[in-house]
């Protein structure tokens, strides 16, 4: 009640009344899920036009974005979240390097992601609150506070109980054209890693905020733009639910609106994929307060669209000397576990025979759609097993990733797909709680329900397979569980090897476990999961990873996508017949 209350009288000091409508056209430059990419990567994804190609890059993006604006120089560049973590060169810099980059970027308004937050409490009130942040992108969020001191009495930030951490929203100015910005974070933070993380911060919902804020937002602004972490599924139902909201310039769910999405109340709905490999620009002309005409035109960031800005390629070259083989290199700590970088990230580790990702769509006839599985996962799940010599070894299932061709596997490469700290270790679970782990993973992938989606996809096992029934009721979609080929024993302990955190040390995976024993090195050190996959791969024949695919059979195809575009998650939540999209029949 106390929050709810405080939502209100919050809201309510929003500045004064503007009656007097401005007209005009706004163009927006959108970009979202970057994950600390600051080089291109390969793109393997089926049925895709840039499969095969070096896609992403922040300075190949920077050249989409000057091109924009070049044409349009009053256009406001937006970044939706999820930036400061993805890759080693983020991590061990607590996200800094690409903080750097992007505050030459000029970005106009920035929400943050539930990755924003890896690096704890203290370390995002540096880089975006308080008078003098350290990044210039103006920061918003509805739905972030401090914690009340009876959520967490322990709080750091006693004296800010109850207070948002950032501006709830913004006010920007284009021609006669006011546009506010409401902004709103996920509601949930970094799932894979310590549960300390979010100490001092609480995180709503948001839909009280928005239900609050849109009537008197009306009031002051000509448009209202809701630039959000939730995923484009989760904010589709929010704005059908709460209308008002003119577009939503989304994160989260890493897809990818090459059509703009129009609600069933008129707002459009635009996200951006992930690792800059795409690009929004969405004109909107604005008459009365109402979007009457608008053109959306979505840019793919590849080596051969785009030429690498100079001064934005000079910076990552000169940054990653730090990290890569030569005179420059230097070992570094990372913030999470206190391990030490000693080898350069560009260093081959091994080779794979095919390509690592997780990237299909569902609809894909001839592979596995990433919902399900991915050869990437099926690879990591792979060398966590055999690091420990284990039955069975788990890998959580994050969404997409970076990929890898077949060929040179490199240390960076890993660092992609494991960018948080995690150590690996081994211990008992029992076949039941194992039951319990694939089925709760499914509910969270697979309910109809939008607001219980986790955010990522199935978890991927080495030693575990299954048959999945997508569309029957929690407890009930697993069958016929086999661990290396036998029927899952519920009474049994497996000996399981997967993520393992300091400050969750009776759990792997987020599992409770008996008998755990963490990984070390020969002197009995801290590990990083990267080096233990990197050690995986030296006992291979040839170094070299072939992942077994199709772990999980599929008894019941996943349902088509809601829209043209084919993705939104494949269950498409509650059902909903009227969505409309851009030259949708």
């Amino acid at each position: 009640m106390f929050v709810r209350n405080f939502i209100l009288i919050a809201i309510l000091t929003l500045t004064p009344i503007s009656l007097i409508a401005g007209d005009g056209t706004v163009t927006f430059i959108h970009m979202g899920d970057v994950h600390g990419h600051l080089i291109p990567r390969p793109n393997f994804r089926k049925d895709t036009p840039d499969y095969g190609k070096q896609v992403g890059g922040l300075a190949y993006l920077y050249d989409q974005i000057k091109k924009i604006r070049q044409q349009y120089p009053d256009s406001l560049l937006v970044n939706t979240g999820d930036t400061i973590q993805g890759s080693a060169e983020v991590l061990y810099s607590e996200g800094q390097i690409i903080v750097d980059i992007l505050n030459k970027f000029k970005i106009d308004v920035f929400v943050a992601g539930n990755w924003d937050f890896l690096y704890g409490t203290e370390r995002f009130r540096e880089l975006f609150a308080g008078d003098k942040p350290k990044t210039n992108w103006n920061a918003i969020a509805a739905n972030l506070y401090y914690s009340t001191l009876y959520d967490f009495p322990l709080s750091r930030y006693a004296d800010k109980a109850g207070q948002r951490v950032l501006p709830a929203y913004l006010i920007k100015q284009v021609g006669k054209v006011k546009i506010a910005f409401i902004g709103l974070t996920a509601d949930r933070g970094p799932q894979a890693v310590s549960p300390r993380i979010m100490d001092g911060f609480y995180l709503t919902p948001g839909e009280e905020e928005l239900a609050a804020a849109v009537p008197l937002l009306q009031k002051q602004a000509d448009l209202i733009v809701l630039i959000s972490e939730r995923g484009l599924a989760a904010n589709l139902e929010l704005v059908e639910t709460i209308p008002g909201v003119d577009i939503v310039l989304s994160s989260d769910m890493h897809e990818e609106t090459w059509q703009v999405l129009k609600s069933k109340t008129g707002t459009l709905l635009v996200e951006e994929g992930q690792d800059g490999t795409m690009l929004g620009e969405l004109h909107v002309t604005v008459k009365s307060k109402k979007i009457t005409d608008w053109q959306w035109l979505p840019h793919r960031i590849n080596v051969e669209n785009n030429q690498p800005d100079p001064m934005v390629a000079a910076e990552i070259k000169q940054i990653r000397k730090n990290f890569v083989k030569g005179h420059d290199f230097k070992a570094h700590v990372s913030p999470i576990n206190a391990t030490v970088l000693r080898t350069p990230i560009d260093t081959v580790i091994g080779f794979t025979k095919v390509p690592l990702h997780r990237s299909n769509y569902a609809g894909v006839a001839d592979d596995m759609p990433a919902v399900i599985e991915g050869s990437s996962h099926d690879f990591l799940a792979d060398a966590f097993k055999g690091a420990c010599n284990a039955d069975i070894g788990v890998m959580r299932g994050f969404r997409y990733g970076t990929h890898i061709a077949p060929g040179p596997i490199k240390l960076e490469d890993i660092y992609h797909y494991i960018p948080i700290g995690p150590q690996i270790a081994c211990g008992e679970i029992s076949g039941d709680d194992l039951h319990l782990q694939i089925e709760r993973s499914a509910d969270k992938v697979l309910s109809p329900w939008v607001g219980w989606w986790g955010g990522g996809w199935l978890i991927s096992y080495s030693g575990i397979t299954y048959e999945l029934d997508p569309y029957k009721e929690y407890w009930f979609r697993a069958s016929n569980i086999r661990v290396n080929g036998e029927l899952l024993d519920p009474e049994r302990m497996y000996k399981v090897a997967g993520y393992w955190n300091f400050d969750d040390p009776s759990k792997i995976n987020r599992t409770t476990a008996l008998k755990i024993k963490v990984l070390k090195d020969a002197d009995g050190g801290i590990v990083d999961a990267t080096h233990i996959v990197a050690y995986y791969l030296q006992t291979l024949p040839n170094k070299t990873v072939n992942p077994e695919p199709n772990r999980i059979k599929l008894l019941k195809p996943l349902p088509k996508p809601i829209w043209k575009s084919r993705e939104i998650q494949p269950l498409k939540g509650i059902p909903r017949p009227d969505f409309l999209a851009d030259g949708f029949d």
